[in-house]
């Protein structure tokens, strides 16, 4: 029988049963890829990661992330759960607050807050945002969500962005309209065809610096409804200062309060630097709590 330590944990958020769950597998060496992709699936949640030695001398571990349907080569919540359960098991040197870990779009770098043994707080770094086609079906687009069009945000696209990971961003009057949202696949598949990314990304105002989230992606990777979408969160931040939704300047904050409509509240955090409405330096960050350590057995 082999065996597999494993620690859960919940990302972008402070207290246990919150946020967005990870389960991370301390040494995924001898496993094949479809044995990943099946833990993935048993464990039954957004992501799992399997921790491997680096291949590049400038990473200090290899992420594999997985969803229950697919591998990912980048993903926000599975990167700061992994960064904090390597710097509480001590598989990071003493003192360790910055390192890169290694995915599939290449390295990804992380800071953090607090204790380096348990951090209170995790950054990551997102690379520039890139802006596909906007989607001109806006009647379309609304239908697919349940909605009208009277329900999208006027002036402001319904549009691809990518930091690695590509969503759909669909910019909504309110949270109300927000929660009432709800995925129809075909339609959706109709509107973009096989366009439109990881995932559906809505949104809309909550205040000042803040908006209120929530992503699906049934149809690309298994997952109805995303608690905390790290991956998207730097792309929005993206979004939020082109467009004018969120005042540009050189140390933007933006809090996304995501998963509230499951149950599992997150709080994601977005800094960028914002000069002339073009965002760089796009770091994510939020607090993770460790909730269950168990062992995986396989034959």
């Amino acid at each position: 029988m082999r065996r597999y330590a494993l620690v859960q944990v919940d990302v972008f958020t402070d207290r246990p049963l919150g946020g967005n769950p990870l389960a991370v597998i301390l040494d995924g060496r001898d496993l094949r890829d479809d044995e990943m992709q099946a833990i993935a699936l048993e464990m039954n949640l957004s992501e799992t990661t399997f921790i491997l030695p680096a291949t590049r001398p400038e990473c200090a571990f290899r992420v594999r992330i997985f969803t229950p349907r697919r591998e990912l080569p980048f993903a926000g919540h599975p990167t700061i759960g992994t960064a904090w359960v390597l710097a509480s098991r001590g598989l990071l040197p003493p003192g360790t607050t910055r390192f890169a870990l290694e995915e599939g779009i290449g390295p990804v770098p992380v800071e953090f807050e607090g204790d380096p043994a348990r951090p209170g707080f995790v950054w990551m770094h997102h690379g520039e945002a890139t802006f596909g086609a906007e989607i001109t079906d806006r009647v379309g687009m609304a239908k697919a969500l349940g909605l009208t069009e009277a329900h999208l945000q006027p002036k402001a696209p319904i549009q691809t962005v990518s930091t690695g990971n590509p969503f759909l961003f669909v910019p909504l009057r309110n949270t109300a309209t927000v929660d009432r949202a709800v995925l129809d696949v075909p339609a959706l598949r109709e509107c973009v065809g096989e366009g439109g990314g990881v995932g559906v990304f809505v949104f809309g105002p909550h205040g000042p610096g803040k908006v209120y989230s929530r992503m699906f992606a049934p149809h690309t990777s298994g997952i109805p409804e995303d608690p905390a979408t790290g991956s998207a969160s730097g792309p929005l931040g993206a979004y939020l200062v082109r467009y004018g939704l969120i005042k540009a300047g050189a140390d933007v904050k933006i809090l996304s309060e995501q998963g509230v409509k499951m149950g599992r509240p997150s709080h994601v955090h977005i800094r960028l630097d914002g000069t002339g409405g073009r965002a760089t330096n796009i770091r994510v960050g939020g607090g993770v709590v460790e909730v269950l350590v168990g062992e995986l057995h396989l034959p």
